[in-house]
């Protein structure tokens, strides 16, 4: 085994892993971006026996183009790769002795009569998955529930991740391209603050399911008066009803609050949504004054 090495799938072409290929890089730790597509045991085991990784990082899946709607009618490729392939992908790793550490969704959950909307009471990690309305989800909630079975497996539950860049996936971009959004408070992921933990959770072999998102919930409504303050002041929007927005998508939408306690006690430091986002802002507009011509 290569002691302390890495083996990062999803990191040749996927957003989040090349982004963890990027702090692996500036960390000096040694890793090899894995060429196998999940559901590929045969170029898993292949390749695990090439590198000898101490620690496999899953960010490879499907996600949808342009959005989970994908999924509602590619419903084989996407329990191929999500469920089967990451299944794969554990399986062999526990094997072998190999931490994982999965990168997963958050949005298996919706607003309840035990977790209503801004009463401040999000969902936990053992909370069992109540949204159904996409089939994206309903494979997250269906694997996460499988690799609680294994012992070698982190599981970190991301929603609508935050780049500081207006990277076409980040949550920002998408949400200042569409013609109305909603206006709904919800647990989301600053890839700045987060990012950096995930290697160093999967350095102390954590495992078990996090949430894995600042703590606290922002709205659409907030975000984009901070991009208007800070990016485009003439930035204007629409809001619409979720009920409106249904009506136009071929799958639901997932929004909720998510708690981070136990994240908080394995990093007591990391930042509340609202103090993190404008520094977000701030980053923000110094890549784009650096890149206008």
């Amino acid at each position: 085994m290569a002691e302390g090495s890495f083996l990062v799938f999803g990191g040749e072409k996927g957003w989040l892993g090349s982004l963890v290929c990027d702090i692996l890089k500036q960390r000096n730790i040694p890793f090899h971006i894995a060429k196998s597509r999940l559901e590929d045991r045969t170029g898993i085991i292949e390749e695990i026996e090439l590198h000898k990784p101490e620690y496999i990082l899953n960010a490879a899946g499907v996600t949808g183009r342009p959005n989970v709607d994908w999924c509602e009618d590619h419903k084989e490729e996407t329990i191929r790769s999500n469920v089967i392939g990451t299944l794969n992908l554990c399986d062999v790793a526990s094997m072998k002795g190999i931490h994982v550490t999965n990168f997963s969704s958050g949005c298996i959950y919706e607003y309840d009569e035990t977790h209503k909307l801004g009463d401040g009471n999000g969902f936990k990690e053992e909370d069992t998955p109540n949204f159904t309305g996409s089939f994206y989800s309903m494979t997250k909630g269906m694997v996460e529930k499988l690799l609680q079975n294994y012992r070698n497996v982190l599981t970190l539950r991301i929603r609508m991740p935050l780049s500081d860049d207006l990277h076409p996936r980040n949550f920002i971009t998408k949400i200042t391209k569409y013609q109305k959004v909603v206006n709904i408070p919800n647990s989301m992921t600053i890839l700045h603050d987060l990012l950096p933990i995930s290697v160093e959770m999967t350095l102390r072999k954590l495992k078990g399911i996090y949430n894995f998102t600042n703590p606290g919930a922002i709205s659409h409504n907030e975000i984009l008066e901070l991009y208007k303050q800070h990016i485009d002041p003439n930035f204007t929007w629409t809001n619409f009803t979720v009920e409106e927005q249904d009506q136009i998508l071929k799958a639901k939408r997932s929004n909720n609050l998510l708690d981070t306690s136990k994240l908080e006690k394995e990093f007591p430091d990391l930042k509340n949504i609202h103090e993190s986002i404008i520094l977000l802002f701030q980053r923000m507009a110094t890549i784009e004054v650096k890149t206008k011509p």
